[in-house]
């Protein structure tokens, strides 16, 4: 297990807040320069106030040539080590067919869920795995999510998709990248308390919240994996949730919007 991390370059996507913002402090705590990518500058630059090893770097990650610019910056000081993906959206219209026409999943969102949730992970990948390559490896970690490894309804219709195919694509690239030194790695938490929340058309509850993975928890699992010589693939679950499918009565609220009733 790696734990000399300094003078090391990390790279933490979705850095401007919730486990993007956990992981870049988890790293620049231990020694690394690390650099936030985001969309927004504010929440990059508030995060670079809580270290100095921090560095905000404004990047839209379905966008190659907004990564292609961040990259850019980063190469300046030197190849990236380590690659953090965290960047990933929700929507509150989740549905594939609803009473309510508000919820069912628009042909926008399923465009920006898609786009940020699948060609991000596909365009950092790409962006970072050159340099590394000629530099002799490195390692990336993708936050994927157990709605991607079974049945999460409650994550909604086109996140449960995006995370399908997100877990598709690290199998499948997995030894591909291996071949160029580059050690891929997957990390697919289950209900963890992060923004993404704020986005379900029905809260959880205080009790709920305060049993699911912390941003922090999800940081020290980040960087463990990181510190790994070896690819892994974490599945991380509150106590509660059952894996594959949907967790049991502490989250009742949620079966309200689907007019679903416990016997």
């Amino acid at each position: 297990m790696d734990q000399n991390w300094t003078d090391k370059i990390v790279i933490v996507t979705g850095g401007g807040g919730g486990m993007g913002q956990a992981a870049a402090i988890r790293f620049a705590e231990a020694g690394s320069k690390t650099f936030v990518f985001g969309r927004t500058l504010e929440s990059l630059q508030e995060c670079a106030a809580l270290s100095p090893n921090i560095i905000p770097v404004v990047c839209d990650v379905a966008d190659g040539a907004s990564v292609a610019s961040a990259m850019a910056e980063v190469l300046k000081v030197g190849t990236p080590h380590v690659l953090i993906h965290t960047a990933g959206i929700n929507t509150p219209d989740r549905f594939m067919t609803h009473a309510d026409p508000s919820r069912i999943a628009s042909e926008d969102s399923w465009r920006k869920v898609m786009e940020i949730n699948v060609i991000g992970v596909a365009n950092m990948i790409q962006a970072v795995a050159k340099p590394m390559a000629a530099n002799g490896g490195g390692k990336i970690v993708v936050v994927s999510s157990t709605a991607g490894h079974g049945y999460d309804s409650f994550a909604g219709i086109p996140y449960t998709a995006s995370k399908w195919a997100v877990h598709g694509m690290l199998f499948t690239a997995r030894m591909q990248l291996n071949a160029h030194g580059i050690v891929l790695s997957e990390y697919a938490p289950g209900e963890a308390d992060t923004p993404l929340v704020a986005k379900r058309p029905v809260q959880p509850s205080a009790k709920h919240k305060e049993a699911m993975i912390t941003c922090a928890d999800c940081a020290d699992a980040m960087f463990f994996i990181a510190s790994q010589p070896h690819s892994m693939s974490v599945i991380q679950l509150p106590a509660y949730q059952p894996f594959g499918g949907m967790p049991p009565t502490i989250t009742l609220p949620w079966l309200d919007a689907f007019e679903i009733k416990p016997r």
